[in-house]
Parts: structure tokens; sequence; C-alpha cells
């Protein structure tokens, strides 16, 4: 099984590598674009084949050790 986990932060959290793309994209000309958010993308093989012990192992790793829970949110899909 794969998991796909995705980590962002809370809206109200300062995102300072946000900002530096959003400078960085104004800077090369390019309009259009307006606030923009970094986040984190994980993939992670499992080898666990029961999706409920696999969805316990990734809330697990989520929770403990992938993401801030005080100013990250996260969300995965496990196929």
């Amino acid at each position: 099984m794969k998991a796909r986990i995705r980590i962002t932060l809370k809206n109200g959290v300062l995102d300072p590598q946000g900002k530096a793309i959003e400078g960085a994209v104004k800077g090369l000309g390019i309009s259009g674009v307006g606030d923009v958010r970094q986040g984190k993308y994980i993939e992670v093989d499992l080898v666990e084949t029961d999706p409920d012990k696999a969805k316990t192992i990734v809330e697990q790793m989520c929770k403990d050790l992938l993401a801030n829970t005080v100013i990250e949110n996260y969300s995965y899909e496990i196929s």
C-alpha cells in the first residue's frame, strides 16, 4: 500500500517560504498569482495490507513525527 500525505500550515500561520516563492514569481514577471502557501508532500510505501491498520500507522506517523499539529494540518490518501 502507498500513503500520500499532504501537510500544510494552518490558516493564520505566517508562511515565510510561501511569501518568498510569491516574491520570486512576481520577480520573474509572472502575473495573475495571488497568495502562495508552501507545504510538504510525502509518499510512504507501507508493508501493511489491512486498510484499517495502514490508516492507524499513517495517523501515528503524522501526529508523532511528520506534522506539527499546533501549526499544521495534514491529510492523506492510502491506496
